[in-house]
C-alpha cells in the first residue's frame, strides 16, 4: 500500500512538472549545406483585359460611391491569370503565368494604383514547376520603373525574398491591354 502511494505520488508530481518544463517548438538548426543563391529573372508580362478570352476580369465594383464612374474605382478586384513571355511580343514563348488579384487602392480618381497578390508560376525550362510571389502596391501611373516586393516562393524558389523592378513597354489606353517587362532579382534556398 506505501508502495503504491508512492507510485501515485511520483506519477502525479511528474505529470505537474513536465508540462512547465517543455517547450511547443524545437530548436532549428541550420543546414549549412544550403546556400542563398541570387537568380535573375527577364520576362513580359501579358495583361489582356478585352475580347473573348481576357486573362484579368473584374470580379467585384463598389457600388454607391463617388468612384462608380471610373474605369477601375477604388475597391473594385480583379482576377487575373496573365501569360509570361520570353518577348515583348504575342508569338514569344509562354514560360508561365501570373495568377492572383489586383485590388484598385487609390481613392483619387486621376490617378490608378494597385495593389497586387499574385503567383508567378514557371512552366517550361529550368524552374518549371516552381514560382514566387509577389504582394505589393504597384503604383502604375508613376513613370519608368516601378518596385514589387516578393514575399516568398516554392520549388526551386523556396524562402524567396527579393524585388521586381516593373516597366509598362505597352498600354492601349482604350481597352486597358498592357504589355509589362518584369526584371526580378530573388535570394532563395
Amino acid at each position: 500500500m506505501e508502495g503504491s502511494r508512492f507510485v501515485l505520488v511520483l506519477a502525479l508530481t511528474l505529470t505537474a512538472i513536465t508540462p512547465t518544463l517543455s517547450t511547443y517548438h524545437s530548436a532549428t538548426l541550420l543546414n549549412v549545406r544550403h546556400r542563398e543563391k541570387v537568380t535573375r529573372l527577364h520576362f513580359y508580362l501579358f495583361d489582356i483585359i478585352s475580347g473573348t478570352k481576357p486573362s484579368a476580369v473584374e470580379v467585384a465594383r463598389p457600388k454607391g460611391t463617388k468612384y462608380d464612374k471610373s474605369a477601375t474605382p477604388f475597391g473594385s478586384v480583379w482576377a487575373i491569370d496573365d501569360a509570361l513571355r520570353e518577348g515583348p511580343e504575342f508569338t514569344s514563348k509562354v514560360v508561365g503565368n501570373a495568377q492572383g488579384l489586383y485590388v484598385s487602392s487609390v481613392q483619387d480618381e486621376n490617378s490608378l494604383g494597385l495593389v497586387m497578390y499574385a503567383d508567378f508560376g514557371f512552366t517550361t525550362g529550368k524552374f518549371n514547376g516552381s514560382s514566387f510571389s509577389v504582394f505589393s502596391r504597384n503604383p502604375i501611373m508613376e513613370p519608368g520603373e516601378r518596385e514589387l516586393a516578393v514575399v516568398g516562393g516554392r520549388g526551386r524558389f523556396r524562402m524567396a525574398k527579393g524585388f521586381v523592378k516593373v516597366k509598362t513597354q505597352f498600354l492601349n489606353v482604350t481597352n486597358g491591354d498592357a504589355i509589362l517587362e518584369y526584371k526580378v532579382t530573388l535570394v532563395h534556398y
